[in-house]
């Protein structure tokens, strides 16, 4: 079950056109807006305390990537889309 809850938030998959650089675009399954934040975050049983990765996403599914990863105590911060944020590495 998680991993279908997962699934759904996941990063785009082939229909939907990959965000560039110039582009980019929420990560949330079949949602091709413009994205405005940067939600860091790191799996504590796979990922070292500095490690963060990265999901973006527009202002409409902010709110729901970060209460999933709330909720599987994964996330870490949220920042604006070009705003670095704290330290870390950060792979999305």
């Amino acid at each position: 079950m998680e991993s279908d809850r997962l699934r759904s938030l996941s990063l785009h998959e082939s229909e939907a056109p990959p965000g560039g650089p110039d582009n980019p675009q929420c990560s949330r399954k079949g949602c091709r807006a413009d994205a405005a934040w940067r939600i860091r975050w790191n799996n504590p049983r796979i990922h070292t305390p500095q490690h963060r990765k990265s999901w973006l996403a527009c202002p409409d599914h902010r709110e729901d990537l970060e209460k999933f990863l709330r909720a599987q105590g994964f996330w870490k911060n949220t920042v604006p889309l070009g705003h670095d944020g704290p330290t870390g590495e950060d792979r999305p």
